[in-house]
C-alpha cells in the first residue's frame, strides 16, 4: 500500500454534486470496450481459433476455460491480448470521432483476491491494464463506466461474456453475493482514491443477469446492498450523498487513515449485515492494490427494471444518491426486412415505460447495426440514424463494440460492419459527429428516412 493512502485525510467539506453534475457527459455517445477485459471470442476470430462460436461449451472460449487448459501460460497469454487489443491510438481515434463515454466490461477477477483458486482459474495482472487505459481516456477527456460484466458464480448460463461458459449459474447465492459486494467496495474505493480512476463516473452492478426474476432469488437485496456498499464507502470519505440522510461517525483516532475508518464504517448498523461483511472483506484487498486521492458520488448504474419480467424488483427502489438505468436493444425479433425494424425503433416504449417506474435517466448501454437480413449499405445508413435518434432521447447511447477484428473466417468485413463503431465510422454509416445524422432533417417515423423504406 503506497504510505498516501495510510495518510489520507478524509475530506468532510466535499460539496456533494447531482447525478447531472457528478462528472459524467450531459449527453452520452459512447462505445464498449468488449472483449478487453473479458474476452468475447466470436469479435476475435483468428485462424487457429475453433469457430463454433454458438456453442461457447465446445471450445476454449473464455478465460476460465483457458487458465485451465494453459495454467502455465494463461498471464503472459492475455497480458499480450490486454496490451493489444485497445490501445493509445484507439483512444485517439474515438476523441476524434467524438466518443465522449466509455463503458468497460470488468470480471470480478480482475480483484484478484476475489478468485477461489484452485477451484476457479482466470488471468492475473489486468487491473495494470486497466489503469493504464483509464489514464488515456482521463487524458483525452473520455467519461468511464465501469460495468461488472461477469460477476461471480456466473449470472448467465451459456455466455461468453461471463468468463467462464457453464449452465451451472451460481450468482444469485449469498456467497457471490457477497463476492460482488467486496468487487463493488474495491472498485468504489479506487474510483474516489486512485487518480487512475479519476474519470469513472458510474458503476454498473451487474450486466444481462437472468431476463426471469423468478431464477433470481434476492436480487433485489443485492442491488439495495450495491448501493449501500458504495454509498458506505463514500461517507467514510466523508463525500456528502444527495438525496441521502444516511451519515457515518468516524472517530478522531482513525480520521487520518482510510482504512481504519473503513473497518469503523463496517460496524455501523445503517447499513445491512452483508455490506457490513463486505466493507471489512474489502480493507486488506484495498491495502494491497494501494491508492492515493478522492473525488464526489458515483451513479449507481443498475440495468433496467424492464429487463427482467415475473415481478422483478425495482431498482428504483433502493437509490440514495445519484443513479441511473441501462437498457440493451439488439433487434432478433424485430422481423426479417427493413419495414419492420423501421416500425420496431418508431414505437420504442423503453423510455416512456422506464421514467413511470422510476428509472430515469435511462442510457442504452449495448446496441449495434445487426439484423436477421442481408440489409444494404442504404439499409444501414438509415438504420444507424434512426437507433442513434431513438436513443438519444433518453441520457444517450452506448455502442457494441468499439471494434471487431476483421479476417477471412467472418469474410472481411461482414460481421464487423455491423458490430463495429470504428468500421462503421470508416464505411460512412455512423456520421463523423456522433451527435449529427445523415438526414439533419430527421424524423424517425414520418420523414424521409421512413419514407424511403
Amino acid at each position: 500500500m503506497r504510505q498516501i493512502l495510510a495518510g489520507l485525510v478524509l475530506l468532510s467539506t466535499f460539496v456533494a454534486r447531482a447525478w447531472a453534475a457528478s462528472g459524467q457527459p450531459t449527453h452520452i455517445y459512447g462505445v464498449n470496450l468488449g472483449s478487453w477485459l473479458v474476452l468475447e471470442l466470436w469479435m476475435l476470430p483468428q485462424g487457429d481459433k475453433p469457430t463454433n462460436y454458438a456453442n461457447c461449451s465446445t471450445c476454449i472460449s473464455t478465460e476460465s476455460s483457458f487458465a485451465r487448459a494453459y495454467p502455465d501460460t494463461v498471464d503472459a497469454t492475455f497480458a499480450q491480448h490486454w496490451d493489444t487489443w485497445f490501445t493509445q491510438s484507439d483512444v485517439s481515434t474515438l476523441k476524434a470521432a467524438g466518443i465522449n463515454t466509455v463503458r468497460i466490461p470488468l470480471g470480478y477477477w480482475i480483484v484478484e483476491d476475489l478468485v477461489d483458486r484452485p477451484s476457479e482459474s482466470y488471468p492475473r495482472g489486468g487491473l495494470n491494464y486497466l489503469r493504464r487505459g483509464l489514464g488515456w481516456l482521463q487524458n483525452a477527456g473520455i467519461q468511464v463506466i465501469l460495468d461488472h460484466h461477469a460477476l461471480p458464480g456466473v449470472q448467465t448460463a451459456k455466455q461468453m461474456f461471463t468468463g467462464n461458459c457453464t449452465t451451472d449459474v451460481q450468482f444469485y447465492t449469498p456467497y457471490n453475493y457477497g463476492r460482488a459486494l467486496v468487487w463493488t467496495a474495491v472498485m468504489a474505493t479506487l474510483s474516489h482514491l486512485d487518480p487512475d480512476f479519476e474519470n469513472v463516473f458510474a458503476i454498473e452492478a451487474a450486466n444481462e443477469p437472468i431476463n426471469d426474476a423468478a431464477q433470481t432469488p434476492d436480487y433485489g437485496t443485492f442491488q439495495e446492498n450495491f448501493v449501500q456498499t458504495i454509498r458506505a464507502v463514500e461517507l467514510t470519505l466523508g463525500i456528502s450523498v444527495p438525496l441521502s440522510n444516511l451519515s457515518v461517525s468516524v472517530s478522531a483516532s482513525v480520521s487520518n487513515n482510510f482504512t481504519a475508518a473503513l473497518i469503523e464504517t463496517s460496524s455501523a448498523t445503517i447499513f445491512s449485515a452483508e455490506v457490513q461483511a463486505a466493507l471489512l472483506e474489502a480493507v486488506p484487498i484495498i491495502m494491497r492494490i494501494g491508492a492515493t486521492q478522492s473525488g464526489t458520488p458515483l451513479v449507481a448504474n443498475f440495468m433496467d427494471v424492464n429487463w427482467q419480467y415475473n415481478n422483478p424488483s425495482n431498482p428504483a427502489d433502493v437509490a440514495i444518491g445519484p443513479q441511473a438505468y441501462d437498457d440493451h436493444l439488439y433487434y432478433s425479433s424485430a422481423g426479417n426486412d427493413p419495414t419492420s425494424y423501421m416500425i420496431s425503433i418508431c414505437n420504442l416504449p423503453e423510455i416512456k415505460a422506464d421514467a413511470a417506474l422510476g428509472n430515469s435517466p435511462l442510457w442504452f448501454g449495448e446496441w449495434s447495426l445487426d439484423t436477421q437480413f442481408n440489409a444494404t449499405d442504404e439499409f444501414l445508413y438509415q438504420w444507424a440514424d434512426a437507433q442513434k435518434l431513438a436513443y438519444s432521447k433518453g441520457a444517450g447511447w452506448i455502442y457494441w463494440n468499439f471494434k471487431i477484428e476483421t479476417s477471412n473466417l467472418t469474410n472481411g468485413t461482414a460481421r464487423a460492419r455491423q458490430w463495429s463503431y470504428l468500421e462503421g465510422l470508416e464505411l460512412g454509416f455512423f456520421t463523423q459527429d456522433p451527435a449529427a445524422f445523415h438526414d439533419p432533417n430527421i424524423d424517425m417515423c414520418f420523414g424521409k428516412i421512413f419514407a424511403r423504406i
